[in-house]
């Protein structure tokens, strides 16, 4: 509580006084974005792990209904960091795009009926994020059909890339130029976990990424940069993901 001297001031004043006096000004804004509206849905559901093989094939045979409405990204399942999960991003020009898209799915009676009905008794858990792509990095493609794909999702502190951003940035550059893997997409997170960053790279096959990986690893250029990010890290995690025959990154 205010003392009574301060109670008789005006608020404005005694506002003024509650802040501090000096001292660097802390910065929260979360940094900027790609200049427009597109956003990413990035979709993870976990299948029960008897049913895995039913739900990819009822992926495979149903969901050109579901990409009649709206585009899709591409679609993967988990086989090395994590089981039993699926991946799906999905593109939108805006939320009232989205909006509109999720009322016609509700009312598609091919999706709700032929893939609905039978997918969700398979499922044990859904979660959704929005994303951005940082304003550095234009969607990519791997150079070939094929390969496998490796989804990082860097965990960093609070404040955004004003905070940690051209750090990040360094590094993953660092990796890029190495030429030993191919950068797909690097996705900032505006809803659900803030402060994530989700990095997707294409490698031809697992031996291929490993091999590389560790000669990246010897490159002091790579060493550096990654030593300088890792100040502004809390957590990582790596999943190798496989695509589907429906996802358009193959």
């Amino acid at each position: 509580m205010l003392p009574p001297a301060l109670l008789r001031r005006p608020l404005a004043a005694a506002a003024r006084l509650a802040l501090p006096r000096a001292g660097p000004q802390v910065r929260l804004a979360t940094g900027p974005r790609q200049n427009n509206g597109i956003f990413y849905e990035i979709r993870t559901y976990d299948i029960k792990p008897a049913k895995m093989k039913e739900f990819l094939e009822l992926v495979n045979k149903y969901f050109h209904f579901r990409t009649a409405h709206s585009e899709l990204v591409g679609f993967w399942y988990s086989e090395l960091g994590a089981m039993n999960k699926v991946f799906h991003i999905w593109k939108y020009d805006n939320f009232a795009h989205r909006t509109a898209v999720r009322h016609a799915l509700a009312n598609d009676k091919d999706w709700q009926g032929k893939f609905i009905s039978a997918a969700l008794p398979l499922v044990e858990k859904q979660h959704n994020e929005v994303a951005y792509l940082v304003p550095w990095c234009q969607l990519g493609k791997p150079s070939k059909e094929g390969g496998v794909y490796e989804w990082v999702t860097f965990q960093m502190k609070p404040g955004g890339p004003a905070l940690w951003g051209e750090a990040f940035q360094a590094a993953i550059n660092a990796h890029v130029n190495t030429g030993y893997t191919k950068l797909i997409g690097v996705f900032h997170t505006e809803y659900g976990l803030l402060n994530t960053v989700h990095v997707l790279w294409w490698n031809e096959s697992p031996d291929q990424r490993a091999a590389g990986r560790h000669s990246a690893h010897e490159d002091a250029r790579v060493v550096a940069a990654v030593r300088d990010s890792v100040r502004f890290l809390e957590s990582q995690q790596n999943m190798l993901l496989i695509p589907l025959q429906c996802s358009p990154l193959k």
